[in-house]
C-alpha cells in the first residue's frame, strides 16, 4: 500500500484543472474500471486531466513520489494497461477534443477522444483515416500500437496515417514531433505504445471515404466451412484494395436477418467493407454470396459511420475477456480445420474468432518505416475469449490458449501488440522484430528509469 500524505494531494489538486481522485471518493471505483472486466486493479491515485500542463503536474507527483505511471485514454486494452495497482493514473479520458480541416484532409485529435468522437466529426466532411472496427475503441491506444481496420487495405494502418504529435515525456518536457522535429522519437510513436511519454494530440492524414460505403454481413453454417473457408481465402488474395472483408466464426447472434432457426449455430460471419466507387458496390460484394447457401444475408449501401459501429453489440464494456493473437502470411488447409474444431466446442456464446484480413497498402510500407513491423502479416487472427461469469474464467482462458497453441506450428511468430494480454512480456520482441533494438534505444533517450512500464514494456536499452 503506497502511503501519500494528504498535504502533498491537496498541492497537486490545487495545480490541476482537472480532478484528482482518491479511494476514499465515491466514484472512485468507477474511475478505475476499464472495458475488460477481468482487470480489476486500484491505483493509489487518479488525475483526471483537462490538459498539457495536468499532465505535467501528474508526472512531477509521481517522480516525487516514487509512483508507477499508467495512461488511461479509451481504456479499451485488452491488457487493461490503464490501470495498475499502487499507481498514479493519469486519465485522459475528458479529453476528447476532434477538430478536422477539410481543407488540408487533417485532424487535430485529444487523447480521450473515441473513434465514435474521430468519425463523428471527419464525416461531416467525408473523411476518415484508417482505424478500428469498435466505435468504443480509443485511438490513442490504437494508434500508439499501430492500428488497423477496414481501410486499411487501402491507406495503410493508422500510424502511416500519422503526421505529428504531441506529447510530455517521462522528464516533464512538452515536444511536437513530426518527420523533421525529434524523428526517432516520432518513429517510435508509430506502433511502439505507451513506452515513450503521454500524447496529448495527434495529427492525422484524412481521406475522402463515404459518407456512404457499401458493405454488411453474409452468413454460412459452419457445416458449409470446407466450401467457405477456402473460397474466401481465394477472393481476399484477390480484392481490390478497396474491398475488406474479415470472418468471424462463432454462434450466431439474433441478427434480425437470420431466421430465428439459426440463432446459436455455429456460423462463419464474412464482414464486408468497399469503399470504391458506389456504383460499384453492389458488383464487388456479389460473390460472396456465392461461397454456398447462406443463413441470411445483410449487404447494400450504409453511412461508413454505421457501418464502424457494427460490432459495437459484441463488445460492450464490463464483460470478461481474454485473447491470443498470432499473425500469418497465408492461411492453409489445416488452420482452417483446427479453427472448426475450435468453434464447435465454445466455452461460451460470446467467445469468436476474428480473421483480419490485411494486405494491401499495409504490406507495402518497409519495415523499418516505422515501429510498427507486421508489415509481412497477410492475416491477423485474434481468439477473442469472452463470457460473464467469473466461475467460468478458467474454462473460457484454457480454450484461447489451447486454440492459440494448436495454430502456432502454422503462424508467423509474430503478434500485434494491441492484442496482447498482460501475461505476453515474452513477445514484446516479436511484436516489434527488427525493430526492437532500436525502440529500446528511444526508449533509453526518452525514459532512462523507464516510468512508462505500465504497458507491453520495452526496456530502455543498456
Amino acid at each position: 500500500m503506497i502511503n501519500i500524505s494528504g498535504e502533498s494531494i491537496d498541492t497537486l489538486k490545487a495545480s490541476v484543472r482537472g480532478r484528482v481522485i482518491s479511494p476514499a471518493d465515491t466514484d472512485y471505483d468507477e474511475a478505475r474500471k476499464v472495458w475488460n472486466a477481468t482487470i480489476d486493479r486500484r491505483p493509489a491515485l487518479v488525475v483526471r486531466c483537462a490538459g498539457n500542463a495536468d499532465v505535467t503536474a501528474a508526472l512531477a507527483f509521481a517522480r516525487a513520489n516514487g509512483l508507477l505511471v499508467s495512461i488511461r485514454g479509451g481504456s479499451h486494452n485488452i491488457a487493461g494497461s490503464a490501470v495498475s495497482d499502487d499507481a498514479l493514473m493519469i486519465d485522459l479520458s475528458a479529453m476528447k477534443s476532434v477538430r478536422v480541416d477539410p481543407r488540408s484532409k487533417r485532424a487535430y485529435v485529444e487523447p480521450g477522444a473515441l473513434l465514435s468522437d474521430f468519425d463523428h466529426e471527419a464525416q461531416a466532411f467525408g473523411l476518415a483515416t484508417p482505424l478500428g472496427i469498435n466505435s468504443t475503441t480509443g485511438v490513442a491506444g490504437l494508434t500508439l500500437g499501430g492500428g488497423f481496420g477496414w481501410l486499411s487495405r487501402k491507406f495503410g494502418v493508422t500510424v502511416d496515417n500519422l503526421v505529428a504529435a504531441e506529447l510530455v515525456t517521462a522528464d516533464g518536457q512538452w515536444h511536437r514531433v513530426d518527420a523533421a522535429n525529434e524523428p526517432d522519437l516520432f518513429w517510435a510513436l508509430r506502433g511502439g505504445g505507451g513506452n515513450f511519454g503521454v500524447v496529448t494530440q495527434f495529427e492525422y492524414q484524412l481521406h475522402e471515404v463515404g459518407p456512404q460505403v457499401h458493405g454488411g454481413l453474409v452468413v454460412y453454417p459452419l457445416e458449409q466451412a470446407d466450401d467457405v473457408l477456402p473460397k474466401y481465402r481465394e477472393f481476399v488474395a484477390q480484392s481490390p484494395d478497396d474491398l475488406t472483408v474479415w470472418a468471424v466464426l462463432r454462434l450466431a447472434p439474433p441478427l434480425p436477418f437470420l431466421p430465428e432457426s439459426a440463432h446459436g449455430k455455429p456460423v462463419i460471419v464474412l464482414a464486408c467493407c468497399y469503399i470504391g466507387p458506389p456504383e460499384n458496390g453492389e458488383r464487388a460484394l456479389a460473390p460472396l454470396r456465392s461461397f454456398g447457401t447462406p443463413y441470411g444475408e445483410h449487404l447494400g449501401a450504409m453511412p461508413f459511420a454505421a457501418w464502424q459501429k457494427a460490432f459495437d453489440p459484441l463488445l460492450t464494456p464490463g464483460e470478461r475477456n481474454y485473447w491470443k493473437s498470432h499473425n500469418f502470411s497465408e492461411i492453409n488447409d489445416a488452420t482452417f480445420e483446427i479453427l472448426k474444431s475450435a468453434v464447435k466446442s465454445l466455452p461460451s456464446p460470446q467467445c469468436e474468432v476474428f480473421i483480419g484480413a490485411m494486405g494491401g497498402q499495409t504490406n507495402r510500407v518497409p519495415v523499418d518505416a516505422t515501429a510498427y513491423a507486421n508489415r509481412e502479416s497477410e492475416y491477423t487472427i485474434n481468439i477473442h475469449g469472452r463470457w460473464s461469469a467469473a466461475a467460468d474464467d478458467e474454462t473460457c482462458t484454457k480454450w484461447a490458449r489451447d486454440l492459440f497453441a494448436a495454430m502456432t506450428p502454422h503462424a508467423l511468430g509474430s503478434v500485434y501488440v494491441n492484442f496482447m494480454t498482460g501475461e505476453e512480456g515474452d513477445r514484446v520482441k516479436a511484436a516489434y522484430g527488427p525493430n526492437y533494438e532500436r525502440l529500446a534505444e528511444v526508449k533509453r533517450r526518452y525514459d532512462p528509469e523507464n516510468l512508462f512500464r505500465s504497458n507491453q514494456n520495452i526496456a530502455p536499452a543498456a
